[in-house]
């Protein structure tokens, strides 16, 4: 069995509650940090086995809405996982938090990647999301990262907020490249019944609409050279997230925190998604021991959302079954909704969009 390589940690609090956002999450409460960071701490020390991890992924919530000295109890706990020495290291942050101090801390802590939550710089987008973003101090901010070191971060972006049209996400695109990250994560929104958004009972564009953003943006960014790896993410040569590929990769990882899902000897788990329960100590919602032709299912859901798809022979190393024979590929070749080359199998990039329905087929 391969060893454990990636780490995810969910850290919930945030300063303010975006509108849209269906994440295990609560507004940061001082006298809750402290308990929370013992009960994290616990649970990494009965779960982790010790092995080296090669990519470490904090998240939130807003990790970066942590205090520095509540940042250094945290770091303290990171201090037990063995890294190795190129490892990725991400941490996710808001640009309101981000000083020089707080940010000089990470990168002498080994953080080695950001991912900046913007989502948008237009003041109607930002209005529905309930966040703030200005373009201005977003580019002061990106300068003050770049002189302290960080050289690998991705910024987030959200589209197909209702009444967005082409121009206003051309110009978002034009803003997010001139701060030149490294990588960028596209998402359309998705209204969640449980958010503010689904609450108020909004409803999503229509799906000629979503399309035509997804590929303004999908055309906009490979023009400026930004390979596009993953069904929503696009990153310069040599900066795919290779914390996010373990996922796509069907590996295992730890996930650790309230609302962390993992993936460790061949069990998919879930954490509670209650603050009350996790610091009462009881951690786990849900535990699924995956079979066989599960984990074959998972392996071809997550590979197609990669551009370059599965290949076949690392399938039937993994398995030992040619993966032709287990699921209706050859008929999809034939009618266009999927590609084999040089060995691999993908979803003709014309169809990503309607990836959902192909998958159906497939399985």
């Amino acid at each position: 069995m391969e060893k454990i390589k990636a780490v995810y940690i969910h850290i919930p609090f945030c300063n303010s509650i975006c509108s849209y956002c269906d994440f295990c999450k609560v507004v940061y409460n001082h006298d809750w940090i402290t308990p929370y960071l013992e009960k994290l701490e616990s649970e990494i020390d009965n779960s982790y086995m010790g092995e080296e991890i090669e990519t470490l992924y904090i998240g939130g919530g807003t990790p970066s809405c942590l205090s520095n000295e509540e940042l250094t109890k945290l770091f303290k706990i990171l201090d037990k996982f063995k890294k190795s020495k190129t490892i990725e290291f991400t941490f996710e942050c808001n640009l309101n938090d981000i000083e020089e101090e707080k940010f000089k801390f990470l990168y002498a802590h080994g953080v080695n990647r950001l991912s900046v939550g913007i989502e948008s710089f237009d003041s109607e987008k930002l209005e529905f999301m309930k966040r703030e973003s200005s373009f201005k101090d977003a580019k002061k901010k990106m300068a003050l990262l770049r002189s302290i070191g960080f050289q690998n971060i991705n910024i987030d972006l959200m589209y197909a907020i209702p009444g967005e049209t082409v121009k206003t996400l051309k110009n978002d695109l034009k803003k997010f490249l001139k701060l030149k990250p490294e990588h960028i994560s596209t998402y359309s929104l998705i209204i969640e019944k449980n958010t503010l958004v689904g609450l108020n009972k909004i409803k999503p564009i229509e799906e000629e609409r979503d399309f035509k953003l997804y590929e303004t943006i999908c055309k906009k960014l490979k023009k400026k050279g930004y390979i596009h790896y993953e069904i929503s993410n696009f990153a310069k040569k040599g900066y795919k997230s290779k914390h996010n590929l373990t996922y796509w990769n069907n590996e295992e990882y730890y996930g650790f925190g309230v609302g962390a899902s993992g993936f460790v000897e061949a069990i998919r788990y879930e954490n509670t998604k209650s603050l009350t329960e996790y610091l009462k100590g009881n951690t786990t919602s849900s535990k699924s021991l995956m079979s066989k032709v599960d984990n074959m299912e998972n392996e071809l859901i997550l590979g197609l959302r990669k551009l370059e798809g599965i290949n076949l022979e690392k399938f039937f190393d993994k398995f030992e079954e040619n993966m032709q024979n287990i699921f209706p590929i050859k008929p999809l070749i034939k009618n266009g909704d999927l590609i084999y080359k040089d060995g691999y199998v993908y979803i003709n990039p014309k169809k990503l969009y309607v990836m959902n329905e192909i998958l159906l087929k497939l399985i």
